[in-house]
């Protein structure tokens, strides 16, 4: 898997059930990290059909662009003439559990798996930590994605990669001094 400048970027498919939170900021965050070598995509097994609005918040707050973010199935993306993929990452349990499309290009595969903010329950201050919490979630796995030597790592070593990145745990680093 090689992206340079000159190359096509490489495709990277979020799924999540819903496509409402989680993979819609997966999106947008890859597609700013990814410096153009990535393109991200987001889709649900079973969409709402929305973007949830804490989460388009966050994401106005933080300086992305949400103008062309909406909430779609992941058939688009396993019908004719979609963008061959090279990555898909699932972001919840439930559709890693799901019996995925056929995806053009056979992509690799890893499942990323983080809590729902939208389910998350308390104060609205609580409720956006939540959405917060996961967003800083995604943009370090992220950033370690877009950083690996594509072109020097194996397909297997590659898989192993996205695997452990997949398995990242989730608390917030420790700030205790060494």
């Amino acid at each position: 898997m090689k992206a340079t400048s000159k190359a096509k970027p490489l495709n990277v498919l979020f799924l999540c059930t819903g496509n409402s939170a989680r993979s819609i900021m997966a999106e947008s965050i890859l597609n700013r990290l990814g410096g153009g070598k990535f393109q991200g995509f987001s889709a649900g097994s079973h969409p709402t059909g929305r973007v949830n609005r804490v989460a388009l918040n966050l994401l106005r707050k933080t300086n992305y662009d949400v103008s062309k973010l909406r909430s779609k199935s992941w058939n688009e993306f396993a019908a004719p003439g979609a963008p061959k993929l090279d990555f898909v990452f699932t972001l919840c349990d439930e559709a890693a559990n799901e019996v995925c499309p056929i995806w053009p290009g056979q992509p690799m595969t890893a499942h990323w798996g983080l809590p729902d903010p939208a389910k998350a329950e308390g104060t609205e201050a609580e409720r956006n930590y939540a959405f917060a919490d996961t967003m800083r979630m995604l943009t370090h796995r992220i950033g370690i994605l877009v950083n690996l030597p594509l072109d020097k790592l194996s397909k297997l070593s590659l898989q192993k990669q996205l695997d452990e990145i997949g398995q990242m745990r989730r608390e917030v680093p420790s700030k205790e001094p060494a």
